[in-house]
């Protein structure tokens, strides 16, 4: 698991250079031992994934994190 702690725009390869799959995404909200609050998001891997529905990667954000991240989606998607 990994705490986002910035975002840095990476140069666009024009989207077509990688293979997609499709997963849910878990989420929940959490109070860590440190008082601070985090959501942790969990995607569960393809529907071919050998172990499916066991968690395959998960990241968590902070207040500070999850506003950086609202501004990008807000720039990516006008009118969100």
């Amino acid at each position: 698991m990994v705490l986002i702690t910035d975002f840095e725009k990476s140069p666009s390869d024009g989207g077509t250079s990688r293979s997609r799959t499709q997963s849910s995404c878990g989420y929940r909200q959490v109070q860590l031992a440190s008082g601070t609050r985090v959501v942790q998001l969990e995607t569960y891997g393809s529907a071919e994934r050998k172990l499916t529905g066991k968690a395959s990667q998960s990241i968590e954000l902070d207040r500070e994190a999850a506003a950086a991240l609202v501004k990008i989606l807000r720039e990516a998607f006008p009118g969100l």
